[in-house]
């Protein structure tokens, strides 16, 4: 089994709908037009555009029947749309489609990093306009602490120099660096400050939560040319060759790992048991991954990884084997009545009850 060609399957399955939704109107506009044209003007080859073709033969509204269908005609190497089912009326959305456009576009605009922020305000405007929407009662929160979120962004948006106090987890250290911001963007739910910077003198991510602290120097920003943001389409952390491999023997319970960290290899072992590598930062990261992990994990290389995870353990179990001191028992002082004498005065002599 293999996640990442289950995950590029999604992809060019999404890539080939967006393409069958633009294919009709594309045709109705260039009746006539020549497949190897249509074909380079959308990007694939001729015998994909064929197979496109065929699929959007058997399309249209439900139903399904002969009348329902998206028809066309073939001259050659020619081809005209003469029935498109529909797909040529304009676009009327229900009020729940309209109402779930206005959500998302409200949390785009809210999202810091939104290059064009204007086009998202105008076509959230038309969409409530369109739908009857204006004030809907909906309230959008982007999740996190909003308040260091909107004074990082405010930081980054002056254009000065930052100095800032960074817990970096990986490491488990805290360092302070000075930083030109480049931009600041939202991925997976987080805040993310995009910059050079100064320490490592390359572009870094640093994530929102982790700074400890701020300050905006004097300083404007000064970002070199060499700077370039990073690609994060595919997420933040991006495998490459030069990182660390690791591999695990996983149990049923811990599968997940699979799902949430992108894996090079996942492979079926004995029984339940999955065999899974994948790249990671360094091993002192990997380490504290492990050890966090149930107890159906078990490192396989490298060989150092498991070293490093067997003598932490260790030294954990060690710390739980000191016996605990027992307190030493205090005694309660004797309670003395002083004996009399036959007039009733108290004797020097007393008795212990």
């Amino acid at each position: 089994m293999t996640r990442p060609a289950a995950r590029n399957g999604s992809r060019a399955s999404a890539d080939r709908l967006a393409r069958l939704l633009n294919l009709v109107p594309y045709l109705l506009a260039r009746p006539g037009i020549e497949i190897a044209e249509a074909a380079g003007d959308l990007g694939v080859t001729e015998r994909q555009l064929r197979e496109d073709l065929e699929l959007l033969w058997v399309c249209g509204l439900p139903g399904y029947g002969p009348g329902d269908l998206i028809d066309m005609a073939f001259d050659g190497d020619r081809v005209t749309i003469t029935y498109d089912a529909g797909i040529d009326r304009p676009l009327r959305l229900t009020p729940d489609e309209a109402l779930a456009l206005v959500v998302a576009l409200r949390m785009l605009a809210e999202t810091p990093g939104v290059a064009n922020r204007e086009a998202v305000e105008r076509a959230l405007a038309k969409i409530e306009d369109a739908g009857d929407l204006v004030g809907a009662p909906v309230a959008v929160r982007l999740p996190g602490d909003t308040r260091r979120v909107e004074a990082l962004r405010a930081a980054v948006e002056g254009g000065k120099a930052l100095r800032i106090t960074y817990y970096t987890a990986a490491r488990d250290e805290t360092t302070e660096r000075v930083i030109d911001p480049l931009r600041m963007l939202m991925v997976g739910g987080r805040a993310y400050v995009e910059a050079w910077c100064r320490r490592a003198e390359a572009v870094r991510l640093f994530r929102g939560d982790r700074i400890d602290a701020i300050t905006e120097l004097d300083e404007p920003a000064a970002v070199p040319p060499q700077a370039v943001p990073h690609d994060l389409t595919e997420g933040v952390f991006r495998p490459s060759a030069d990182l660390p491999l690791i591999t695990l023997r996983i149990g049923r319970g811990e599968r997940w790992i699979t799902e949430y960290y992108p894996c090079e290899r996942v492979e079926a072992g004995d029984g339940d048991q999955w065999l899974v590598s994948l790249r990671v930062t360094d091993l002192g990261w990997a380490r504290r991954f492990v050890l966090g992990l149930g107890p159906e994990v078990t490192v396989v290389a490298p060989v150092e990884l498991a070293e490093h995870v067997r003598a932490t353990a260790a030294a954990a179990l060690d710390a739980y084997a000191v016996p605990t001191p027992t307190p030493t028992a205090v005694p309660r002082p004797a309670e003395v009545e002083p004996e009399r004498t036959p007039s009733g005065d108290p004797a020097v002599a007393g008795r212990t009850q």
